[in-house]
């Protein structure tokens, strides 16, 4: 079960939630059985993109990847690399490097994990997220920075105003 809310409150170890779906709400805690434990995760919610647009994202990356000569796994890593938004900066300890950047890079194809620079026994490195983590807008740039590519490779695109519709369409779930 998935419940929304917009607002919160803590009060004597309760946490209240002002719930979207109040009907669903309504029929969980009816459906609860006594003395068992259930857990719940928070997050902010994220409008979820079309699948039409990460279909037509990936074709692209394909087409303009055979055009280049590389594989479309590598040309989509650079392709996160260059929207921006996209990544934090993290410092650690010099000996923790390897772990941590397979760590990050273990949570997809996108997520590249670069160092950044070094200084007295630290290193920084530059995370980026993979798209799978994207929000409208930053999907958005991956889309339009593809599109610019291919149009400059001659690769034929989607008119800018069918483009526009496909990236504004969402699934809604």
């Amino acid at each position: 079960m998935k419940l929304q809310f917009d607002a919160a409150e803590f009060s004597d170890g309760v946490l209240h939630l002002r719930v979207k779906n109040r009907a669903m709400a309504r029929r969980f805690t009816l459906e609860m059985q006594p003395r068992r434990v259930y857990d719940a995760e928070i997050k902010l919610h994220r409008d979820r993109r079309s699948l039409n647009a990460n279909d037509y994202f990936w074709m692209l990356c394909g087409k303009l990847a055979a055009v280049l000569g590389v594989h479309k796994d590598d040309l989509y890593r650079e392709l996160v690399r260059g929207i921006g938004d996209n990544y934090r900066i993290v410092e650690i300890a010099r000996e923790d490097e390897g772990f941590y950047a397979r760590l990050w890079r273990s949570h997809g194809l996108g997520w590249v994990c670069e160092r950044a620079g070094e200084a007295g026994g630290k290193v920084t490195l530059c995370c980026y997220y993979g798209s799978s983590y994207y929000d409208t807008a930053q999907m958005s740039r991956l889309i339009d920075l593809v599109v610019q590519e291919c149009r400059e490779q001659g690769i034929e695109t989607l008119p800018p105003d069918k483009l526009a519709a496909l990236k504004g369409a969402w699934d809604g779930e």
